[in-house]
């Protein structure tokens, strides 16, 4: 294993001998806290006892005895995923590697070191104030890497940057043989490192499914030398932000349409790799009818790099193209510095734990194009009709494409090049006398959306699957369509990660 580089802050009770990682029960006064760290309410994470380590070989200690005391191992970075990835071991241990947020410079391998417990927050920070650079890795900073990174991470700086995991350079993953022995091992992309398979399968094979990921290496495919500020891009030096909103009650089915219509077409026409439009990001966001006080229906919000020559007019462009022949208020900022922007002096507004709304379900699925007219049929009504006890019901559609797309879609785990946007359906509410009535309404509006294509997004010329960092355990089920999903054999593939899980 390689030596840990000197500019490193290291533990001092890790270098005087320290046993190892405490193993935290329902007794210590700390398990509450542990257990608390959830971001679905729906669920509980409560193992049988938690493990927190500070290093690899106190990862490796933790699984070694697991392993030999025949507990099930479940393991959590940031906690961010949507479904039980995490909780459902209640016989197990957790392994909890937020005491691993280590962020720092590697000089032997040229590139940069982040552990799985450290934030996305807390990479930008130390990634860019101290040597001017970035990863293109996604919006909420209370997300960890831990997942993010394995699921094929992306992010406001994707359409101009790529993939985070187009970066990935080396991981190390504790892994166990097959005779019980737990190891670290680091693979990298080198096609001659006989470990390469296993890090090709961390660019996008999700979370938890290989071994324990305790370290990433990142840096751009091609570095002209040692200096760090060369091995990852730079990010922009500000972001100038638009919006342009609609209320229901000015959008009429057929004024919905052409809104859908003009935001897809505008995706399909500027989302290659390298196109002029590479540098604008956007969300669109439909919020059910009577699901906010203010009545706002639709708001798509954009942003683009500032230092643009014209990006202010660029921006104005895009949000006119999405609005034409229906209006809508239109509003364009200032450009503002960039880390500021990603990092705003509140908290990211991704944290359900403590807000309103603390019971959430999501789907999702990649867009080649925009959707059909059924689709956006189906959309509106499902949007504006009573929805019992949802108490937030959403749809996103967030802008993707353009250097991801330049990718081989075999060159990654990450196999999907060539969509345009990502389709997120989400559904939130409070009361957990609701969940099976609000679980039911988002398995239909899902079926409903794809029932052309049997009721999921099968790949074809409009779709392309579903992201694997937004994990989904209800399946629709309905004559003709897959079966539902089987259970454990299912979920391990597509529910140990979450998003950071």
């Amino acid at each position: 294993m390689d030596e840990v580089p000197s500019n490193r802050l290291i533990n001092p009770k890790v270098l005087s001998g320290d046993p190892g990682p405490p193993r935290i029960t329902p007794e210590d006064a700390r398990y509450e806290d542990l257990a608390l760290r959830v971001r679905n309410e729906r669920f509980e994470h409560r193992p049988r006892y938690f493990r927190v380590p500070r290093t690899t070989e106190q990862v490796v200690t933790a699984v070694t005895e697991a392993v030999r005391a025949g507990d099930r191992i479940t393991i959590r970075s940031g906690g961010h995923s949507m479904e039980n990835s995490v909780g459902e071991a209640s016989d197990g241990v957790i392994i909890d590697l937020s005491a691993m947020n280590g962020v720092y410079h590697d000089p032997g391998r040229r590139a940069f070191v982040v552990e799985s417990g450290a934030t996305l927050g807390e990479i930008y920070r130390v990634l860019y104030l101290t040597w001017g650079v970035t990863i293109p890795g996604g919006w909420g900073h209370s997300v960890c890497v831990g997942g993010h990174i394995q699921g094929g991470g992306y992010g406001v700086l994707s359409r101009s940057l790529g993939s985070v995991v187009d970066y990935l350079f080396a991981v190390e993953v504790v892994v166990v043989d097959a005779d019980g022995t737990a190891r670290a091992v680091i693979a990298t992309r080198d096609p001659a490192d006989p470990h390469h398979e296993l890090w090709w399968a961390h660019t996008g094979g999700g979370g938890g499914n290989f071994g324990v990921v305790t370290r990433y290496w990142l840096r751009s495919a091609v570095t002209p030398g040692d200096d760090p500020a060369q091995l990852l891009p730079p990010p922009p030096a500000t972001l100038l932000t638009g919006v342009r909103r609609w209320t229901w009650d000015g959008l009429t089915r057929d004024a919905f349409h052409q809104l859908m219509d003009n935001h897809g077409r505008w995706h399909q026409a500027n989302s290659s790799p390298g196109c002029r439009y590479a540098a604008l990001a956007s969300r669109l966001v439909v919020t059910g009818r009577g699901d906010q006080e203010d009545g706002e229906a639709v708001v798509v919000a954009a942003m683009i790099d500032g230092g643009l020559p014209d990006a202010r007019r660029m921006l104005a462009d895009y949000l006119d193209e999405v609005g034409d022949g229906v209006g809508g208020e239109q509003h364009i900022g200032q450009a503002t510095p960039w880390l500021y922007t990603m990092m705003p002096p509140v908290p990211d507004g991704d944290a359900h734990r403590g807000a309103e709304y603390d019971r959430y379900k999501g789907k999702a699925g990649y867009l080649r194009r925009g959707f059909t007219r059924q689709q956006i049929d189906t959309v509106y009504d499902y949007l504006t009709s009573p929805r019992a006890g949802v108490e937030l019901a959403r749809l996103w559609l967030l802008a993707y494409g353009g250097q991801i797309n330049a990718v081989d879609p075999a060159a990654t785990a990450l196999a999907q090049r060539d969509s345009v946007l990502k389709a997120v359906y989400i559904a939130i509410w409070s009361d957990a006398a609701d969940d099976a009535e609000n679980l039911d309404w988002m398995r239909r509006f899902y079926r409903d959306v794809y029932a052309e294509t049997g009721g999921v997004p099968v790949p074809g010329e409009v779709h392309d699957g579903t992201y694997i960092n937004y994990p989904d355990t209800t399946w629709p089920t309905r004559p003709g369509t897959p079966p539902a999903c089987p259970g454990t054999t299912c979920t391990t593939r597509t529910t140990t990660s979450g998003c950071d899980g």
